[in-house]
């Protein structure tokens, strides 16, 4: 997927510029908007990103600043692989 040109700026929602401002209210604060970008004003702040069923908890800090809010909440399960599951029925005939 193609950055979005530099002279555009990176895009950040309305509402989280207002939320900004008032840095308590971005606290423990769940956002939705998987899209926005990270800005330096952000650091060092806890945020709970929704993941379509759950909003998971994030730290801020200065490496995720340009990175978008949607890569550090997956939205996957997670699975073990088959190799790794105890014993169960065995292959060969039925």
């Amino acid at each position: 997927m193609p950055r979005q040109s530099i002279w555009k700026g990176s895009f950040v929602d309305a509402f989280l510029l207002r939320m900004k401002k008032k840095r308590d209210l971005l606290l423990n604060r769940k956002i939705w908007s998987h899209r926005s970008s990270i800005s330096s004003d952000f650091v060092d702040c806890s945020v709970r990103i929704y993941n379509g069923k759950t909003p998971i908890r994030c730290k801020i800090t200065e490496g995720k600043v340009g990175h978008k809010f949607g890569e550090f909440a997956s939205t996957r399960k997670r699975r073990p692989s088959r190799k790794n599951i105890g014993p169960g029925r065995k292959k060969g005939k039925k």
